[in-house]
């Protein structure tokens, strides 16, 4: 019978630590190189540097089209929770309007307004802004949507991000992922060692 030699036992470890450092490597390349590269006669460039124009239109057309659509805005702006919402603040600097800021502007007419009109003058504007209000926004939105393209914001502010700080940006969110994605390649790695030890060791009986 063979002898096995003590090296033969290292293989899941040599294993465990090539897949590692497959995966660290490739994980690698998705930013490195920043700018092409010629190696071997093969042009080489990160993943995210080369596809950085493609993958700033790409967000850009989600983001535009499906996540922040201008009917979400109008319909949530215009909702009439909404407007309820800030009536409370817009009824305070009417009561404000009518008994200070029309006396200092207006004294003689102010003169023969009281409490009681103030109330009724106060209750028909209010009355009228909550009507008026919904309008406003939708006018405001149709006007906004003409002057706003978010597809083109999104686009200019990705495709103008340093790689450094794209890389930075993914890493803090990725980095987890990352980690999780090299130690499973090592387990992978390990294990695949181990059955070329058992396959080899059952072969030799």
């Amino acid at each position: 019978m063979t002898t096995i030699p003590w090296w033969f036992y290292t293989i899941p470890f040599i294993s465990a630590f090539i897949h590692w450092l497959t995966i660290w490597m490739a994980l690698k390349l998705l930013f490195h190189p920043r700018q092409p590269k010629k190696i071997l006669g093969f042009t080489l460039q990160g993943v995210f540097p080369k596809k950085q124009q493609q993958i700033a239109v790409s967000l850009g057309r989600i983001v535009g089209q499906e996540l922040l659509s201008f009917d979400d805005i109008e319909q949530k702006i215009t909702d009439p929770g909404n407007v309820q919402r800030i009536l409370p603040l817009v009824e305070q600097h009417i009561d404000n309007f009518l008994r200070n800021k029309l006396k200092e502007s207006m004294p003689m007419i102010a003169m023969f307004i009281g409490d009681k009109t103030i109330n009724q003058l106060k209750s028909v504007f209010m009355k009228e802004l909550e009507e008026l209000f919904p309008l406003i926004m939708r006018n405001y939105v149709h006007n906004l949507r003409e002057d706003l393209d978010l597809e083109k914001i999104v686009v200019e502010k990705i495709a103008g991000f340093s790689n450094d700080r794209l890389e930075a940006m993914l890493n803090e969110f990725l980095t987890k992922e990352f980690r999780f994605v090299e130690v499973i390649g090592a387990i992978l790695g390990f294990l695949i060692g181990l059955l070329q030890i058992l396959f080899t060791l059952l072969l030799k009986k």
